[in-house]
C-alpha cells in the first residue's frame, strides 16, 4: 500500500513511484516528463549528488544527470494535474506511450535523457492489466521457469502476496503461485485419516458400553421404562401335553419352577406370584396331572385341582433326580411302600446292570443314572421291583438309540448325568460337553460343582453354590478333588444328555457359568480371566436376586 508520506495525490503516480529504477540498465532511451522514479519525482532526495558521485555497485542504479532545461514547464506530478494544464492550455510532456514513439526513440524536445522505467521491457497488455488489477492481488500466477524442475527443488509454502510486492522486486511470480507442496497434502490427508479413526473409535467404545450396560441391567432398564416382558403366556395359546407330579409337601413356591420345566408357564414365579397375589392357598394332591404346555396361572391352577386330570396309578419322574430321590416319588405315587423299592434298587445285578464296585466301596447307589426320566402308568397291583426294571429298560433303550457301546455305558452316563445337572438350555447341553472333553483333554480337572455336592450330600439344599467343605471333600466323585470323571454317575440323565454325552459340540471353550438363574443364560469362555468376569456378573446377579436360590 501507498506510504501515507506519499508526495502523489493520485494511486496510480504512486504505484508508478514505487516501481523499481530501472537506471541500472544500459539503454538509450529517453524519459518522459511522468514521475518514473523517486529521484524525478523528488530531486532534492539525494543532496550529495552535486558534491561527489556516490560508489556504484555493479546492482545499484546510476545517479540521474540533471535538466538541460531549467526553465521549461513543471512536470505535471500526476494526471489530475496533467489535466488540469491541460484544461488551462498550458503544454504538457507526452510520455513516449502516448506520443506514439518507441521506449528507445530520443526525445529531442523534452528534457535531459532519464533513467529507463522498469516497465520498458514489460508487454503492453501485461502492463496495463497489472495496473488495473486490484492493490492487494489475490490471483495466483504459475510459474513457467524450466531452469529447474520443480518437484527436485524444495519450495516453502505460497502465501499471499501485493502487486507492490511483484513490482519491488521483493516476490516472484513463483512466489505467489506456487502450489500446496506434496508432503503438505499428505500429511493433510494423513490427518483426516486419523480424524475419522478416531470418530470410528469412540462411536464403538459407545456402542459396546452401551451393549455392556444393556445385558448387566436389561431386567432394572426394562423395570424403569416399563418394558417388561410378560410374565404370562396369552390365554388361548395353550397346545400339546405336560405332565406335574407333586409331591407330599409342595407348595406354591415349589410347584411354581416345576410347572416352568414343563413348559406350562413362561416364566418360574409366574404361578407363584399369581398366588400371591389373588391370595390363595390351595390344597395340593400328590400324584401326577396332564396339563398342556403354554397356560396361564390361573388355567394351570384350575388344571391341577381338578380330579380328572389326576393320572391314576402313574409316576413322574424327572431330569436329574437321584436314585434315593426317584423312589420316594414312586412310592407316593404308585401307593407302594417306601420299603419294598429300598429292597428292589439293593441289588442292581438283577436288572442286567453291572455293579461298580468302586461306588460301592465308597457308599453309593449303584444304580444312580440307571432310573430312567419319563412319565410312566402302570397297571393295578405293580410291583417295585416290576417299576424298577421298567425303568432300567427305558435307560437301555436311550443309550442304544445314541449309539452307545455296551461296555461304555457307565461312562456314557456319568458324563450324561453332570452334564444334566449342569445345563440349562437344549444348545447348552452340548457345549458342556465340549467344556467337559476339552478339560479331560488337557488334563485338567472337570471342576464341576455338581459332583462336589453329590459327594458331599448336598445336591438338593435348594442352592446352586457349593460350600467350602462340599468343594474340598475327598470323596470319588469331587472333581475339585480328583482327577478325570466322577466314580460314578451323580442323577438320571434324559435323552438329550445322553445324546450330548456322545457327540459334543465343536469349540475351545473350558470354563462356564450361569449368569442368571431365572432365564438360564450361560456364558462359556476360553480362558480364566474371562471366566472370572463372567463369575462376577453372576454374584452382581445373586446380590440384586437373593432369594433366587444362589
Amino acid at each position: 500500500m501507498p506510504d501515507d508520506s506519499s508526495p502523489f495525490d493520485d494511486p496510480f503516480a504512486d504505484l508508478f513511484g514505487k516501481l523499481p529504477d530501472g537506471r541500472s540498465r544500459s539503454t538509450g532511451a529517453t524519459g518522459s516528463g511522468s514521475a518514473a522514479s523517486d529521484d524525478a519525482a523528488e530531486p532534492t532526495a539525494s543532496p550529495s549528488r552535486d558534491d561527489a558521485p556516490e560508489p556504484v555497485s555493479p546492482t545499484s542504479p546510476p545517479p540521474a544527470a540533471p535538466s538541460p532545461h531549467p526553465d521549461s514547464p513543471p512536470v505535471p506530478s500526476s494526471r489530475r494535474a496533467a489535466r488540469a494544464a491541460r484544461a488551462a492550455g498550458t503544454p504538457e510532456e507526452a510520455s513516449p506511450a502516448a506520443s506514439g514513439r518507441s521506449p528507445s526513440t530520443p526525445d529531442t524536445t523534452g528534457p535531459a535523457p532519464a533513467a529507463t522505467s522498469a516497465t520498458d521491457d514489460v508487454p503492453p497488455e501485461l502492463f496495463w492489466a497489472a495496473v488495473a488489477a486490484p492493490p492487494t492481488s489475490t490471483q495466483h500466477l504459475t510459474s513457467t521457469s524450466t531452469a529447474i524442475p520443480r518437484d527436485e527443488v524444495p519450495r516453502p509454502a505460497a502465501s499471499p502476496g501485493t502487486l507492490d510486492d511483484l513490482f519491488s522486486g521483493e516476490r516472484t511470480t513463483d512466489d505467489i503461485g506456487m502450489t500446496r507442496s506434496t508432503t503438505e497434502r499428505t500429511r493433510r490427508r494423513r490427518g483426516g485419516w486419523i480424524a475419522l479413526i478416531v470418530v470410528v473409535a469412540l462411536l464403538g467404545g459407545a456402542a459396546a458400553g452401551g451393549w455392556w450396560v444393556w445385558s448387566t441391567y436389561e431386567d432394572k432398564i426394562r423395570e424403569v421404562l416399563g418394558w417388561e416382558e410378560p410374565q404370562e403366556y396369552e390365554p388361548g395359546m395353550a397346545t400339546g401335553e405336560a405332565f406335574l407330579t407333586i409331591v407330599s409337601g409342595d407348595t406354591g413356591a415349589s410347584i411354581s419352577p416345576k410347572l416352568y420345566e414343563a413348559g406350562v408357564t413362561k416364566t418360574p414365579d409366574a404361578f407363584y406370584d399369581y398366588l400371591v397375589a389373588e391370595d390363595l392357598n390351595p390344597p395340593f394332591v400328590p400324584g401326577v396331572f396332564r396339563l398342556q404346555q403354554q397356560m396361564t396361572s390361573a388355567a394351570a391352577l384350575e388344571a391341577i385341582l381338578d380330579p380328572a386330570n389326576k393320572m391314576e396309578n402313574s409316576a413322574q419322574l424327572r431330569e436329574g433326580l437321584t436314585v434315593d430321590q426317584s423312589i420316594g416319588i414312586l412310592s407316593e405315587s404308585l401307593g407302594i411302600p417306601l420299603a419294598d423299592f429300598e429292597a428292589a434298587v439293593a441289588n442292581p445285578s438283577a436288572y442286567g446292570v453291572p455293579v461298580n464296585e468302586a461306588v460301592v466301596a465308597a457308599g453309593g447307589q449303584p444304580l444312580e443314572g440307571w432310573l430312567f426320566p419319563a412319565t410312566y402308568t402302570f397297571d393295578p397291583g405293580v410291583t417295585a421291583e416290576q417299576v424298577i426294571q421298567t425303568l432300567v429298560d427305558r435307560a437301555i433303550s436311550s443309550l442304544d438309540s445314541a449309539g452307545v457301546p455296551v461296555e461304555d455305558r457307565e461312562r456314557i452316563l456319568t458324563i450324561a448325568s453332570v452334564i444334566q445337572r449342569e445345563a440349562r438350555f437344549e444348545a447348552d447341553f452340548y457345549k458342556v460337553s465340549r467344556v467337559i472333553q476339552n478339560r479331560l483333554d488337557q488334563g485338567m480337572k472337570l471342576q464341576m460343582d455338581s459332583t462336589a455336592q453329590y459327594g458331599y450330600g448336598e445336591l438338593h439344599d435348594g442352592t446352586v453354590s457349593s460350600s467350602g467343605e462340599a468343594l474340598s471333600d475327598n470323596n470319588p466323585w469331587n472333581t475339585y478333588v480328583i482327577d478325570g470323571l466322577p466314580v460314578g454317575p451323580i442323577a438320571n440323565p434324559g435323552d438329550l444328555a445322553i445324546d450330548a454325552a456322545m457327540h459334543p459340540e465343536e469349540g475351545p471353550w473350558l470354563y462356564f457359568v450361569t449368569v442368571n438363574l431365572n432365564t438360564g443364560e450361560t456364558v462359556f469362555t476360553t480362558n480364566y480371566d474371562d471366566h472370572l468376569a463372567a463369575v462376577e456378573q453372576w454374584r452382581q446377579w445373586c446380590s440384586e436376586n437373593p432369594d433366587a436360590g444362589c
